[in-house]
């Protein structure tokens, strides 16, 4: 029996195939840009990378609870 997947990570299968980049090269790109506030960071993805809010805001959601060990 496997586990379902929930939350933000939910979200995952679906970004890597629409986007074409690995989580971990979001959660990168998220970790370097010069922004720090979640909805300034789902903001960026959305103008500069092209991504939809719900997956733009899954991928900081989880990458920020990532960083403070949530």
């Amino acid at each position: 029996m496997t586990d379902t997947v929930k939350g933000p990570a939910s979200y995952f299968p679906s970004i890597e195939k629409k986007y074409g980049r690995s989580i971990a090269e979001w959660k990168d790109l998220i970790r370097t840009s010069p922004l720090t506030k979640h909805m300034e960071l789902v903001g960026w993805l959305k103008t500069e990378h092209g991504l939809g809010h719900g997956h733009a805001n899954a991928l900081v959601a989880h990458t920020l609870a990532e960083d403070s060990g949530k």
